[in-house]
């Protein structure tokens, strides 16, 4: 299970020309699903998500967590992330769960992250998004369990 976490000032995402889900400061969480990945990891990489320190403190250190600062965290599913891009000029998949697995999990991820964080908002899975960011930083972290 693979999470790419991006610091943002905002962030938002469109399916159809219509926003389904926004945030202001705080993290937008790509998330790819593997094959192999179960619900034991969700919980783990849940916790390093939230509790992860990559906003700044009153030193400019990143010392504080998206719970911390009390932000957003939008939760986007992204299959791509699961790409193997070691050979040639395409992307294989065959890594990337299965759609009805991967739904499932990232279904799970969301109702994990939303017991423990108040803010929580979601992309649609299988949906064409489009996602508009500003990135604060830029400040980019992958997180693999």
């Amino acid at each position: 299970m693979i999470a790419l976490l991006q610091r943002v000032k905002q962030a938002s995402v469109d399916v159809n020309e219509q926003c389904i889900a926004q945030i202001d400061q705080g993290l937008l969480v790509f998330v790819g699903i593997e094959k192999g990945d179960s619900s034991e990891l969700i919980a783990r990489l849940v916790e390093r998500v939230i509790n992860y320190r990559l906003f700044a403190d009153a030193d400019d250190k990143m010392n504080l967590s998206v719970k911390d600062i009390n932000g957003g965290l939008l939760l986007v599913p992204q299959f791509t992330l699961a790409a193997n891009t070691q050979k040639g000029l395409r992307p294989s998949f065959a890594s990337a769960a299965p759609p009805d697995i991967g739904y499932q999990l990232f279904n799970e991820f969301v109702d994990a992250a939303k017991q423990q964080h108040l803010k929580v908002d979601t992309g649609q899975f299988g949906a064409d998004m489009q996602v508009k960011l500003i990135n604060d930083g830029p400040v980019t972290f992958w997180l693999h369990s």
